[in-house]
């Protein structure tokens, strides 16, 4: 399975308390700091909400 290399790009200060949690739930915690997580339909979907916060790349397997 694929995975993807998620990174905060910007901070989360402002943003909706849902927003915030799901930063959180991705493991993120402060501007550029990355995670690597499989490419599932759940990690996609709270990616398609805090998309304009974070940056996506394909991480090598």
């Amino acid at each position: 399975m694929a995975k993807l290399k998620i990174t905060q790009v910007r901070s989360a200060i402002g943003e909706q308390a849902r927003l915030r949690r799901t930063m959180q739930a991705l493991g993120l915690r402060r501007p550029h700091h990355s995670v690597t997580h499989e490419d599932t339909p759940q990690i996609r979907g709270m990616l398609e909400k805090v998309g304009h916060l974070v940056d996506i790349e394909e991480a090598e397997a």
